[in-house]
Formats: structure tokens, C-alpha cells, sequence
């Protein structure tokens, strides 16, 4: 082989394993402070699909590094967390068991329909941000579809305060936290899934206020989307 070939050969062998390199973030068990409302006087089941239950994205920056987030079973831990707070029966159903057999007002099923980042290189920033798509389906206890509702979060973290690593990490945490404040502040008024409780329709029984009409309930939402965890937390 010519010095030049040689050259060449080791110059694309370096850049394919800076491709295959990179940085892999991966999310520890989420927690959210625990929501100051009151919970809707409902019995709600939940499935949670495979790709929500363990997501994992995978994306090489252009010109630069691989990097893979793991949000493991952020999801499933942080919408049981918030789920559980927010209504008076919970509970996460396995593959396999039919809603309709069980004695429920609401069942839910949600999914992430796009998750996004970008890096300092790409934003001429010192920043990592990320922004996840959600989408929340809700069904009557007939197995009728009341509610598709999307929901877009988003987080941004420093690198000067956290380094690389932490801040694609805390910034994926922030959007997840984001997210949680939207479902507790709007998903009664975008869905209407408080109208399902039975409690709801019983006569000379007022119903609850949902927990978006209490304005209060908005200054404690934002606090759980926009607290810093600490770095032991891991998110």
C-alpha cells in the first residue's frame, strides 16, 4: 500500500471510530415533589407500551459524536408517580388484560411520539436542550376513545455548570418535569376526563374543582417543572 493510501486508510479509520464512540446518557428512577391538589374521584387504569416503558434515542450530530439516551423506565416510574397523585384509584395494568374487564371509570395509554436534543456545537450556545413529544389517549369504560391528547415539553441545562454528560442528562429531566406540570395544570381541561368519575354525576353532590381552576395549583406546577434535582439524584 502507497503512504498515501496508508494515510488515507488510517484517516477514515479514526473517523469511523469517532462515530462509533460518543456519549451514552442514561436516566436514573425520576421523582416529582409530591402535587398540592386534590385528587379526581376516579378508578383509572394504564398500560404503558414497550418503546414508553424503556425509550432509548439514538442520534449521530453531524461531523461529530454518537450519542445515546436511555431513558429506561424514567417514564413508566415518573407518570405512575403523577398519575398516582392525581386520581383517587391507580394502578398499571400488564400486556394482555383487557380494560373492559376491569371495574374502572378511565383508561389511559400513553406514548411518546417524538423525542429531540441539541448540543452546544449545533446551537452556538453553551447549552444542552430537549424537547419530547407525548401523547395521552384516554378511554371510557366502554372502550371508547374520549381524548387524544398531545403534549410537547421541553428542558435546557448549562454544560458550564454541569459538564456534557450531566447537562444532556439534567436537560432531558427538565423536559420530563415540564411535562408533568402540563399534565396536572391542563389534562382535566384539554380531555375532560373528570367527567367519567361517577362521583361527578351523583345528584345534589357538587362536583370537585378540576385542579387547573385553583390558581395556586400554577405557581406549585411550575416549581416541579422547573426545580433543579440534586446531582446525586440522577434525575
Amino acid at each position: 500500500m502507497s503512504p498515501k493510501l496508508r494515510i488515507f486508510a488510517l484517516a477514515l479509520i479514526g473517523a469511523t471510530l469517532v462515530a462509533c464512540g460518543g456519549s451514552q446518557i442514561k436516566l436514573a428512577d425520576p421523582t416529582i415533589p409530591e402535587p398540592l391538589i386534590d385528587k379526581l374521584p376516579l378508578s383509572v387504569a394504564a398500560r404503558y407500551p414497550e418503546n414508553f416503558s424503556h425509550f432509548v434515542h439514538e442520534e449521530v450530530v453531524i461531523g461529530k459524536e454518537k450519542w445515546s439516551i436511555d431513558l429506561g423506565r424514567a417514564n413508566e416510574i415518573l407518570f405512575t408517580q403523577l398519575f398516582s397523585s392525581m386520581f383517587t384509584d391507580y394502578r398499571v395494568i400488564p400486556p394482555g388484560t383487557d380494560p373492559q374487564d376491569l371495574a374502572i371509570d378511565a383508561y389511559i395509554e400513553p406514548s411518546i411520539d417524538a423525542f429531540e436534543f441539541s448540543v452546544p456545537s449545533q446551537s452556538q450556545t453553551e447549552e444542552f436542550a430537549v424537547w419530547i413529544r407525548y401523547r395521552i389517549k384516554i378511554f371510557d369504560d366502554e372502550g371508547n376513545q374520549i381524548a387524544n391528547w398531545p403534549i410537547s415539553a421541553y428542558g435546557k441545562s448549562l454544560t458550564t455548570t454541569f459538564g456534557s454528560d450531566a447537562a444532556l442528562r439534567r436537560a432531558a429531566v427538565l423536559a420530563m418535569r415540564d411535562a408533568a406540570a402540563l399534565v396536572i395544570l391542563q389534562m382535566d381541561k384539554a380531555t375532560g376526563i373528570s367527567k367519567l368519575s361517577a362521583a361527578t354525576l351523583t345528584p345534589d353532590v357538587p362536583a370537585r374543582p378540576a385542579a387547573t381552576e385553583n390558581p395556586t395549583d400554577e405557581k406549585v406546577m411550575q416549581t416541579i417543572a422547573t426545580e433543579e434535582p440534586s446531582d446525586d439524584s440522577g434525575i
